[in-house]
C-alpha cells in the first residue's frame, strides 16, 4: 500500500462545498461555553486502512465530506530542517469569541500554524494547529506561560482537525459532524491567563497523508514540537522564561503522557513543568478490545489505517486479513469525524470485518509481526519528565481503566512524580462512551487547577506510596 494514496479523488465529494456551520446557522459565533459544555456529550474523546488523497500546492482543493479544506493545510514540497520550527501561519477566527471592555476579542486572538515535526519512522513532516495569544493576564508571577493542548479524539477526516474546530465549534451539513468540545478546556486556560497551543496532530487538517490515529511517537513529537513552534508566534507573549504545561484527555492524554516521555530525548529544550494526562490509552491491546462492539467502534478503524500507513508488518497483516466489507468500512471511516463515526459504525463488530470472523484484536494477537507494532506503542516503559496528573474514571469501559492505573504503576516503579487520581462514578451505561465522557468533564476544573499550580512555580505531591490502596 502507498504511503500517499489508495483513496481516489472519488472519495471526496465534488459537489459545491457547505462551509461548516453553528449550531445558529450561517453564524460563526456560536453561543456560550456552556452551549458548548452540553454540546460535548454527544462527541466522544476516546481513542482510535485507507489513506488520504493529497493536494499539492497549486492543485485542486482538497474536499472531504462536503467540506473543503483550506490551501493553509497543504504542505510545501520543502520542509525547514528544525523541529519545531513555523512553516506558515495566518490569523484564525474564533467560533466563540466576544469582544472584551478593552476592545480586545475574548477570551483571545487565534493564529493558525504549520510548523515541522518528525514522524515515527524519522521523516520530517508538517503539522498544522493554533496559538490563542489570551487577553487575560497571568497573575501569578513570572512570565506568562504556555499550555500545549493534546485533544481528545476528534476523527480521521482532515476536516476534523482541532484548529477547524477552533473557528467551526459546530460542523453540521449534511456529510459530517464534527464538534469541538475541547474549546471548554481551552477556553478555561485562557481564562486563567495561559497561552495555549493546540496540535492537530501528525495527518489531521495537512492533506499529504492519513492521521496515524493514537500513534505514540508521532503524537507526542507533534504536541512538543507545538510548544517550540508558539515561541515564534509574531506577537506571542511567551518568552524564553515562560513555564510550559501539557494538557490532554483521552487521544489526547496519551498524546500528553507520551510527550512527557520522548520529552528528554527528543525536546530537552521543552522543560515541562506539568503535565496532565486523562484517560490515557496506554495499551492499545486492551483499548483495541474496550472500542470494539462500543458506541466508537468506528475508531478502530482509525488506527488501523493510520498503523497500516506507518508501519509495514501491520499493513501487510491487515492486506492479508481484512475482508472487502472490512476494507470498505477502513475508506469510509478515513474520512469521518466523532458523530459520523458513531452514526455509521456505532456498536459494530470488528469480526464482521475479517475473513476469518476473529476480531481484529485477536487477527493481531496471532500475528506476532502485528503485535510487536502495537507493543511498540506502549506507554510506560520510560519515565516521564516533571510532575505528572493522571486520571482515569474507574468505569471507563472505552478506554479501559485498568491499562490506564497500570501507566501510573509503571511510572511510579520508574520513580516518575506521579498524582494518581481514581474518578469514582456509578456505571452510567455499558460501551455507550458516557463512562468515558463524563470524567472529562467532572475532572477538568481540578485538571486544570493543578496544571496552573505547577505553571505558578508550586511543587506537585506524589501520591505513589497510595497506589496498593487505589482503586
Amino acid at each position: 500500500m502507498s504511503r500517499k494514496s489508495t483513496r481516489s479523488r472519488s472519495t471526496f465529494r465534488t459537489a459545491e462545498p457547505v462551509t461548516p456551520v453553528t449550531s445558529h446557522g450561517r453564524s460563526r459565533r456560536a453561543g456560550t461555553a456552556r452551549a458548548l459544555a452540553v454540546a460535548v456529550t454527544a462527541a466522544a474523546c476516546a481513542i482510535t486502512y485507507a489513506v488520504p488523497a493529497t493536494a499539492a500546492e497549486g492543485t485542486e482543493p482538497v474536499v472531504s465530506r462536503g467540506v473543503t479544506i483550506p490551501d493553509f493545510y497543504t504542505p510545501p514540497a520543502e520542509l525547514p530542517s528544525a523541529n519545531g520550527a513555523l512553516i506558515r501561519h495566518e490569523p484564525l477566527p474564533l467560533g466563540l469569541s466576544i469582544p472584551g471592555l478593552d476592545g480586545r476579542p475574548m477570551p483571545g486572538t487565534a493564529t493558525r500554524l504549520m510548523y515541522r515535526s518528525t514522524d515515527s519512522n524519522g521523516q520530517p513532516v508538517a503539522v498544522t494547529g493554533a496559538y490563542i495569544e489570551p487577553s487575560a493576564a497571568w497573575k501569578r508571577g513570572g512570565p506568562r506561560p504556555l499550555v500545549a493542548v493534546a485533544s481528545g479524539t476528534m476523527g480521521q477526516g482532515d476536516q476534523c482537525a482541532p484548529s477547524m474546530a477552533l473557528q467551526y465549534p459546530l460542523t453540521l451539513n449534511g456529510e459530517t459532524v464534527s464538534v469541538g468540545y475541547e474549546a471548554l478546556a481551552i477556553y478555561r486556560l485562557l481564562a486563567a491567563g495561559t497561552a495555549v497551543v493546540v496540535t492537530d496532530y501528525v495527518g489531521l487538517g495537512t492533506t499529504d497523508r492519513l492521521h496515524t490515529y493514537v500513534n505514540r511517537v508521532d503524537e507526542g513529537h507533534a504536541l512538543l514540537d507545538a510548544a517550540r513552534a508558539a515561541h515564534a508566534v509574531p506577537g506571542a507573549s511567551v518568552t524564553t522564561g515562560s513555564r510550559t504545561g501539557l494538557y490532554g484527555y483521552s487521544q489526547g492524554g496519551g498524546a500528553s503522557a507520551s510527550a512527557a516521555e520522548l520529552q528528554p530525548s527528543y525536546a530537552p529544550d521543552v522543560e515541562l513543568s506539568g503535565t496532565y494526562s486523562g484517560a490515557p490509552p496506554a495499551d492499545l491491546t486492551a483499548v483495541m478490545k474496550g472500542i470494539d462492539g462500543s458506541a466508537l467502534a468506528g475508531a478502530l478503524a482509525w488506527s488501523i489505517n493510520g498503523f497500516a500507513q506507518s508501519d509495514t508488518d501491520v499493513r501487510d497483516v491487515v492486506e492479508a486479513n481484512i475482508n472487502a466489507a472490512g476494507k470498505a468500512a477502513l475508506k469510509d471511516a478515513s474520512t469521518m469525524c466523532v458523530g459520523d463515526a458513531i452514526l455509521g459504525y456505532g456498536f459494530a463488530k470488528s469480526n464482521k470485518w475479517t475473513n476469518s470472523g476473529a476480531s481484529i484484536g485477536n487477527v493481531i494477537a496471532a500475528e506476532p509481526r502485528a503485535q510487536a507494532a502495537l507493543d511498540k506503542q506502549r506507554i510506560g516503559n520510560l519515565k516521564p519528565a516533571g510532575p505528572v496528573r493522571l486520571a482515569t474514571g474507574v468505569q471507563d469501559d472505552i478506554v479501559p481503566h485498568g491499562q490506564a492505573r497500570q501507566l501510573a504503576v509503571d511510572w511510579c516503579r520508574k520513580g516518575a512524580d506521579v498524582t494518581y487520581d481514581a474518578i469514582i462514578l456509578p456505571n452510567l451505561g455499558d460501551k455507550l462512551l458516557t463512562n468515558h465522557v463524563v470524567p472529562l468533564i467532572t475532572d477538568q476544573g481540578d485538571a486544570i487547577s493543578w496544571l496552573t499550580d505547577r505553571l505558578a512555580g508550586r511543587p506537585a505531591t506524589s501520591n505513589c506510596w497510595s497506589m496498593p490502596i487505589q482503586p
